[in-house]
């Protein structure tokens, strides 16, 4: 959000070309309705680089200036745009002012996935700021009220709950759910508080949860003495973070994190 909060400021002061990917054939860098802004100095947003958005950009300049040319181009990406893709794409070329910025500001906002991070700690924090620039609408929560900083990214709400599992039961449906409480404690009460949701509405389709292989094995234990059967066990995600990646500082283990997140849409 922050290039786009960007380019709303700026289109606010200046005129500028909105450059939109229409349609597309084969293969190509970005699909349709993918969108950057253009002003006579700068941009904001990208329609997947190289040569077709140098192009895109003289283009949208030429407009910018007065010149009388086409408001669509079609372009096949092939060497002669040093780009062997082998795909085309169209693009529209749209003057904008700050009279556009209300239809712009409803176009433009992204559509994000809800999801759930459960724990404030060192990752809790590195992961809320990997996920800021993400396509996840992120209700970050605690039992410490304290321990939320003061400088949260857009598209991050903080919850203080106490008991921590007890949020759990008002997530929106379809949430995404990472587990890393301060305690392991707390982390067993909202695997089951999860659990029990995803057994009566089956609405979480992923449940992560922070830790060690031993770590799940203890907690597997545990659940399987509170009644949970290997399939209801077996939709929690643990160790969290995609394979290959052996770093244990916060920002490397955020990720990891974050491209399994993006796996899972």
């Amino acid at each position: 959000m922050n290039w786009i909060n960007e380019a709303w400021r700026r289109l606010s002061r200046e005129p500028a070309v909105l450059v939109t990917v229409v349609a597309t054939k084969g293969s190509v860098p970005r699909g349709p309705g993918t969108w950057m802004v253009v002003f006579a100095q700068g941009e904001l947003g990208t329609i997947g680089g190289g040569h077709l958005e140098f192009q895109a950009l003289a283009h949208a300049r030429l407009i910018l200036s007065g010149q009388p040319v086409q408001n669509h181009l079609s372009q096949v990406l092939g060497p002669s745009l040093g780009q062997c893709c082998g795909g085309a794409v169209d693009l529209s070329f749209e003057p904008v002012s700050a009279a556009d910025l209300p239809r712009l500001r409803a176009q433009w906002v992204p559509q994000r996935s809800p999801l759930a991070l459960f724990g404030g700690g060192h990752v809790g924090k590195a992961l809320v700021q990997t996920l800021a620039s993400l396509p996840f609408a992120v209700r970050w929560i605690d039992s410490r009220d304290e321990i939320f900083p003061a400088d949260v990214p857009d598209g991050v709400d903080c919850e203080h709950s106490n008991p921590v599992q007890a949020a759990v039961a008002d997530l929106a449906p379809g949430s995404r759910v990472l587990i890393m409480s301060f305690s392991h404690a707390e982390d067993l009460d909202i695997v089951i508080a999860c659990l029990k949701r995803q057994r009566e509405q089956g609405d979480l389709p992923f449940v992560g949860l922070i830790g060690s292989q031993t770590k799940w094995a203890t907690f597997r234990h545990r659940l399987e003495d509170r009644g949970f059967s290997a399939d209801e066990i077996a939709h929690i995600t643990c160790p969290i973070g995609v394979p290959g990646i052996t770093g244990k500082e916060p920002e490397v283990i955020a990720v990891a994190v974050a491209a399994q997140l993006l796996q899972s849409l």
